[in-house]
């Protein structure tokens, strides 16, 4: 045999082909909706996944607020930040974020599911949670999927 007859395959950004993907958090469990949308964001769910290449599609989460947790965690799970300033220790629990901003706990869970790298950053950005069921990508012509849709 003179030549082999397969080639590895690496994607670059010239050759990758993104799509915009639509989820609606409905009644989804925040962890499995989060390591879903983590796995379309990175790629991981394509042929053609390369690590350290963004190869991922872009992710509209829609119906944010309407998200779940599983057994007390909407009480007893608490997000902790600082101001900066000495006493600036802040608490908050995913009530009090849904009834604030509902998107933050989407954004949180996924950001957690990423590489802490540029890359990560970066994959970041291709993530966009809306708290309603209306969001201002319809141009895209996003595809909507079922979460058990994914492989």
């Amino acid at each position: 045999m003179d030549s082999l007859s397969y080639k590895t395959i690496s994607a670059n950004a010239a050759t990758v082909t993104k799509e915009w993907v639509v989820i609606d958090a409905n009644g989804e469990v925040l962890g499995r909706l989060a390591s879903q949308i983590a796995k379309i964001l990175r790629g991981k769910n394509k042929p053609s996944y390369t690590p350290h290449v963004d190869c991922g599609d872009y992710v509209i989460v829609i119906n944010a607020e309407k998200v779940k947790l599983t057994g007390k965690k909407m009480t007893d799970k608490v997000y902790t930040r600082h101001t900066g300033y000495p006493g600036g220790q802040r608490f908050a629990t995913p009530a009090d974020y849904l009834a604030k901003k509902p998107t933050f706990i989407i954004e949180k869970a996924v950001k957690g599911m990423l590489p802490r790298t540029r890359l990560g950053a970066a994959l970041l950005k291709n993530l966009k949670v809306y708290a309603g069921a209306e969001h201002p990508h319809a141009a895209q012509s996003p595809k909507s999927i079922k979460l058990n849709e994914i492989k």
